[in-house]
């Protein structure tokens, strides 16, 4: 997760909780992964989550007599298994989790997450999306112990719990067919709209009606289209940039990047080309790039620095999206008394289903074959990751994590990797104007893919994208383009041309 969203932590704050009791700074997000066209940029957290380049932390919790060593990029799980201890001391009185956290800065966390698993030095660990595949599917896979082996009954768990379909299957390694890794988390992306805009244009603000409108849920954009050209008529492009549109692209893609060895571009991520130019051509996006100041400004409903273009009508994103850049970046704490949203949308979003499936992001927890084949440590790991991963009960970490109350009353609600735990939560938001927002995000992760994923798609997306911009923007005909898309991707040892 290569964006700081949230949460960005001191070199002193997080120096300072090295190797004490002390709790690091409590977090309650979810997690997001994007590489943006043709630009480097700073490590991207969990939201709530902190971490440092160049930096790690240390921290211990519980007093037992026997270690689990426990390794992530932030402090989100950590802190997990820190509240955990501190709602069952006895699991304290067994176990000590010594935690090691490295930041993902320039690429810090895996080559030491690497030579560690290869020491027998890690007993639980963390991946994040952009990664998740090296660990569960590619070059690291190896090191990983499946669930079953940790003696949970992860097939019966994953059905009692309704765990999101997509999460188990990124998490479950190819050679065994066996479950690795799961996430506490999910994912799946709706579509984020202004209320205030869809009734201007539309004549509703209501989100069953609008996701008639766009093709909610149909797999295809015709309607959105449509969508769009109403829109413009009224003066409001439907998106801020191509990048919110490229995750339903990205993930609708019937086959991954690499095939067999060899580049694959899926007919659905060679239409990016025609989407993006279509975008600018048209004038159907404020042509933003995602995580810049002009990006922002949209979700403030303000036209861009020096410009008078109205702000977009729409983003694409999971709860993580909401709860943890929108939210912070309205421009508000609550809704504008005098209902006019302009520089202070909070109150005025809705979401509905996205015309077509996709996730974005999210942190799977694993344990090594090492840790399942130590007698002393294999039952509290497994007891920390079931808790985390798989408790689908008011007592689990999940339920806690939907209902904003792992830090107490009136905390950050999200979505969870438990569909069952979803159902039974309250997901009204105050930033979406009360609506219920689970309903949806329930169907969004049913709908997302993890099948046409490899464990290099973070650097091979970024090279894309980069052509892709250039193209939509009349610097390259669209077969230089994919010229230099393949010899760059040939060039960094991805795949074959």
């Amino acid at each position: 997760m290569k964006k700081v969203i949230a949460g960005l932590l001191s070199v002193a704050m997080i120096a300072a909780m090295a190797g004490c009791n002390k709790t690091p700074a409590q977090s309650s997000g979810a997690a997001s992964t994007e590489t943006k066209a043709g630009e480097s940029k700073p490590a991207e957290t969990t939201a709530g989550e902190t971490t440092t380049a160049e930096t790690t932390a240390k921290a211990t919790y519980g007093e037992g007599p026997v270690h689990i060593n426990m390794w992530s990029f932030t402090n989100e799980v950590p802190n997990m298994a820190q509240k955990y201890i501190q709602l069952n001391p006895e699991f304290g009185k067994k176990y000590t989790v010594d935690v090691t956290i490295i930041a993902t800065t320039n690429g810090s966390y895996q080559p030491a997450l690497d030579a560690a698993l290869k020491n027998g030095e890690v007993d639980m660990y963390a991946a994040e999306a952009a990664f998740i595949l090296k660990y569960t599917q590619g070059d690291a896979a190896q090191f990983a112990a499946a669930y079953k082996d940790l003696g949970i009954d992860v097939d019966k768990a994953i059905k009692d719990a309704e765990i999101a379909g997509y999460t188990v299957d990124i998490g479950t390694r190819p050679s065994d067919k066996a479950v690795v890794g799961l996430g506490y988390q999910a994912t799946g992306g709706a579509m984020i709209y202004r209320a205030s805009i869809a009734k201007e244009v539309f004549g509703t603000d209501d989100a069953a009606a609008i996701e008639k409108i766009v093709g909610g849920g149909s797999g295809k954009y015709d309607e959105f289209w449509k969508a769009a050209a109403k829109l413009k008529e009224k003066g409001y492009p439907i998106v801020s940039g191509a990048g919110d549109v490229w995750h339903m692209v990205e993930n609708s893609a019937s086959a991954g990047w690499i095939v067999d060895g060899k580049l694959n571009i899926a007919p659905e991520r060679q239409a990016f080309f025609d989407i993006s130019k279509q975008l600018v051509d048209n004038g159907w996006s404020n042509e933003t790039t995602d995580w810049q100041p002009s990006w922002f400004a949209d979700m403030k409903g303000l036209p861009q620095e020096g410009k008078d273009n109205k702000s977009a009508f729409c983003f694409f994103g999971p709860a993580w999206l909401i709860n943890y850049s929108m939210k912070d970046n309205c421009g508000g704490k609550e809704a504008p008394a005098d209902g006019n949203y302009a520089g202070n949308t909070f109150g005025d979003w809705r979401v509905c289903k996205a015309p077509v499936g996709f996730f974005w992001g999210g942190t799977w927890v694993l344990a090594s074959k090492s840790a399942a084949e130590n007698a002393d440590k294999k039952a509290g790991v497994a007891e920390l990751i079931n808790w985390i991963t798989l408790d689908a009960s008011d007592k689990g970490l999940q339920y806690m994590w939907a209902n904003g109350t792992f830090n107490g009353e009136g905390g950050t609600k999200d979505c969870v990797a438990s569909g069952k735990v979803m159902a039974k939560a309250d997901g009204k938001v105050a930033f979406l104007g009360g609506q219920d927002m689970f309903p949806t995000f329930i169907a969004a992760n049913a709908n997302a893919t993890g099948k046409n994923m490899t464990q290099y798609d973070e650097g091979i997306n970024s090279l894309f994208r980069e052509q892709v911009n250039q193209y939509a923007h009349g610097q390259k005909s669209i077969d230089d383009a994919l010229k230099t898309f393949k010899s760059n991707v040939a060039d960094k040892g991805y795949a074959e041309a």
